[in-house]
């Protein structure tokens, strides 16, 4: 390796200008060629296909908050088994009876929070 070695990252500057000049094209051309024909129709709330009803700035439930905020913490630590995953030969037992620790308290959380009904619905 000769010099400081960011000749390397040549190619990954050289990827993100063109994406980002691409992608700044793209939306400029759509800005100026695009349609606009805005009518009713289009300007009016879509969800799912159905017509929307009542106020949008209704409360939610706490309870629509804790499961997003479950689901991220579950999906973020499910995260980890991946890289676990490709380095368990190389671990050992030792790396599976910590990969088994770390399991055993997410399913102590996952269990706490199914005792407390954070996950029940028709409460």
């Amino acid at each position: 390796m000769s010099g400081s070695g960011l000749h390397t990252y040549g190619p990954l500057v050289l990827h993100l200008l063109v994406a980002a000049i691409l992608a700044g094209l793209i939306s400029t051309l759509s800005v100026l060629i695009g349609w606009r024909r805005p009518d009713r129709a289009k300007q009016q709330a879509y969800e799912c296909g159905m017509e929307p009803t009542g106020d949008a700035r209704e409360p939610f439930s706490v309870k629509f908050y804790l499961v997003a905020m479950v689901f991220i913490l579950f999906d973020v630590e499910a995260i980890f088994l991946y890289p676990w995953a490709v380095v368990f030969r190389t671990l050992g037992r030792y790396g599976f009876y910590e990969m088994m620790i770390y399991i055993a308290i997410l399913l102590v959380g996952y269990f706490y929070l199914w005792k407390k009904g954070a996950l029940d619905w028709h409460k």
